[in-house]
């Protein structure tokens, strides 16, 4: 990352399609009836709407570089919180959802540390940190999630 707007460039296109892709798995999980999972889906969805309207407010003094999809350098194919697309399966337990979700969750936060590990720009560092940390209490919760499912207990989307 070379300057700010390339860094809120690349937190805006991660959090909308964190929130497309969450969103179509959660429509896709209603319309197979999967209701459990469908909840769980849209919620992510609309944390990571959340997060996209934050990275949108930071840029909005900004010019932003356009980037078109073949130039943006993610460690994989797909921005890193874009759940896998494995994941629209209409049998697909809460308990898969809850680790495809703390997956790209986790992808997201690994990103975002390698992003402030890396650059030498201070205020990016300062956003980069700012960015990790906040996911790092999604995989906390996540990891919450997880365990309450486990015991057997309900989850806070319930």
């Amino acid at each position: 990352m070379d300057t700010v707007e390339e860094f809120l460039a690349y937190a805006v296109k991660l959090e909308e399609e964190a929130a497309l892709r969450f969103g179509e798995l959660s429509d896709v999980m209603q319309t197979c009836g999967n209701g459990d999972v469908a909840k769980l889906f849209r919620r992510l969805s609309d944390y990571s709407r959340l997060h996209l309207a934050d990275a949108r407010a930071r840029a909005s003094f900004r010019d932003l570089p356009e980037l078109k999809a073949e130039e943006y350098a993610w460690p994989d194919l797909e921005s890193p919180e874009t759940a896998g697309i494995w994941a629209a399966d209409p049998l697909i337990g809460r308990g898969q959802a809850l680790e495809i979700a703390r997956e790209a969750e986790q992808a997201s936060l690994d990103y975002y540390k390698s992003v402030f590990e890396t650059t030498q720009d201070p205020e990016i560092r300062v956003l980069a940190k700012e960015f990790f940390e906040e996911e790092s209490e999604h995989v906390r919760e996540i990891n919450k999630w997880i365990a309450a499912h486990a015991d057997g207990q309900s989850l806070p989307i319930d």
